[in-house]
């Protein structure tokens, strides 16, 4: 991997000095800074952007860093840093809108099935705004509770992390080194990089697809990896000269 290289250093930086913010003025920066779901109160324009550099536990941001270091840096060095960058942010920005587009659709299903139990917006949007699940319970007796629950989370959730670009990283260190071997940490057994990544694609999806309640936002990876390989399949289709980004 050699140096450090200027990019991928300035966003390691980035990141560990709003993480230190983050245990320093808690709950304050996760508000302000996290990508809230766009018809809460709470969401801003900027978060689209901000909530890369939010973490929401040290593991959280190890696994992410290391990874932006590890495969961001042979990216970096091979195409320079204004391609890098414009790489690294589009996957993100590909990242917040597959997971705002889940949000909304279970939004708009749990909107559908309550106007179809007899209820008035205001009276949703009522029940939106008291203390979390207060009133949201009182409308599982009407609809199934896995849609009050995903009506619910889609509104109160918010998503922060680097993951949705470090894994359109991924997906194009898979592009490019295709044969270089990983390994899993569940799974120590070196594995090449274009089984690797899909491995974990398909993990990603089948925890999202399941609906599964992990914590993660598999969504936000697989909108990034796909940002990633739509601009890897086109660069390398048209085989873009990396010195106009220099």
């Amino acid at each position: 991997m050699g140096r450090l290289t200027e990019a991928v250093k300035h966003l390691l930086i980035i990141n560990v000095i709003l993480f230190v913010a983050t245990q320093l003025y808690g709950d304050q920066m996760y508000q302000l800074l996290s990508l809230w779901f766009p018809k809460n109160t709470s969401f801003e324009w900027w978060q689209i952007i901000t909530h890369m550099f939010m973490h929401g536990s040290l593991m959280h941001i190890v696994f992410n860093m290391y990874a932006l270091w590890a495969f961001g840096t042979p990216l970096e060095q091979a195409w320079g840093r204004n391609k890098f960058l414009f790489f690294y942010f589009s996957a993100g920005l590909g990242s917040a809108l597959l997971y705002t587009g889940v949000n909304y659709y279970y939004f708009n299903e749990g909107i559908n099935a309550l106007i179809g139990a007899g209820f008035e917006k205001s009276q949703m949007m009522e029940a939106l705004q008291s203390p979390y699940g207060a009133n949201l319970n009182k409308l599982k007796e009407y609809v199934p509770s896995g849609v009050i629950d995903n009506f619910g989370n889609a509104f109160y959730g918010r998503a922060v992390g680097a993951s949705g670009a470090i894994y359109g990283i991924l997906v194009a260190f898979a592009f490019m080194y295709s044969e270089a071997k990983l390994m899993l940490i569940f799974l120590p057994v070196p594995i090449k990089a274009k089984y690797f990544v899909p491995l974990l694609l398909a993990a990603d999806l089948f925890f999202g697809i399941g609906n599964i309640n992990t914590g993660i936002a598999h969504f936000a990876h697989i909108g990034g990896a796909l940002i990633g390989f739509i601009m890897m399949w086109y660069w390398k289709k048209n085989q873009f000269n990396q010195n106009r980004w220099n």
